[in-house]
C-alpha cells in the first residue's frame, strides 16, 4: 500500500471512529461512515468490506494509541507503586468521561459479532493487563512496597473491578468519587496509602 493509500485508510478508521462514538457499533452503516468522511461508497470498499472490518481497524488503532500514552506517562524511576497509581488514574479518566468513548460500541460489538475466544480482542487486552498487574505487583513486593501473596488473583481481582466500573460508567452512571473509593479499595488491598 502506498503512502496516499496508508494515509486514506488511517483518515477512514480516524473519522469512522468518531461515528462509532456518537452511534454505538449497531447501527452505524457503511453509509453513514462515506458520509462522515466525505469518500464515495467505492473509495470507502477499496478499504473495508464492511462495518466489523472498520470497526477492527479502529480497535487496533486504539489499542496502539493507548500503549503509547500510558508508556510515555511513566518515569524513568517510577516505582511499581507508581506505575500502578497513574495505571489506576488513567483508568478513572476513561471511566469518568461522558464524551467519546467508544466503550459501548465495543459491547455492542462483540454481543453482535459472537467473536470466537482467539479472535476476541477485549479477552486478550483483559489478560494482558492481568499479566501487566501481576509482574507489576510481584516487583511492588520485591521492593517493599505492596504486600499482597496472591499476585495472579490479586491482578484478575483488579482487572475485574475495573471491567465492573466499564459497565456501570455505560449503564447506570458512575461519579469520580465512586471511582476513586474503589481505586483507593483497590491500594489498601495492596498495602498503599496514596
Amino acid at each position: 500500500m502506498g503512502d496516499k493509500s496508508v494515509q486514506k485508510k488511517k483518515y477512514i478508521v480516524e473519522t469512522a471512529r468518531q461515528v462509532f462514538v456518537e452511534k454505538g457499533f449497531k447501527t452505524v452503516t457503511m453509509k453513514d461512515i462515506v458520509e462522515a468522511c466525505g469518500i464515495s461508497r467505492g473509495g470507502l470498499y477499496l478499504y473495508f468490506e464492511n462495518t466489523a472490518q472498520i470497526f477492527a481497524a479502529v480497535l487496533k488503532m486504539e489499542r496502539e494509541e493507548n500503549g503509547d500514552v500510558f508508556a510515555e506517562s511513566i518515569k524513568e524511576d517510577a516505582t511499581a507503586a507508581d506505575i500502578l497509581i497513574l495505571f489506576l488514574k488513567e483508568q478513572k479518566k476513561e471511566l469518568v468521561r461522558k464524551k467519546n468513548t467508544l466503550t459501548q460500541a465495543i459491547y455492542e460489538y462483540y454481543f453482535e459479532n459472537n467473536l470466537p475466544k482467539k479472535e476476541n480482542v477485549l479477552k486478550k487486552q483483559f489478560d494482558s493487563a492481568v499479566k501487566i498487574i501481576e509482574r507489576l505487583i510481584e516487583a511492588g513486593v520485591e521492593a517493599g512496597e505492596f504486600a499482597c501473596e496472591d499476585f495472579a488473583g490479586t491482578a484478575r481481582n483488579i482487572m475485574y473491578v475495573l471491567e465492573g466500573l466499564k459497565i456501570a460508567s455505560q449503564t447506570m452512571g458512575i461519579t469520580a468519587e465512586a471511582v476513586d473509593r474503589e481505586i483507593m479499595y483497590i491500594l489498601k488491598s495492596l498495602g498503599v496509602e496514596e
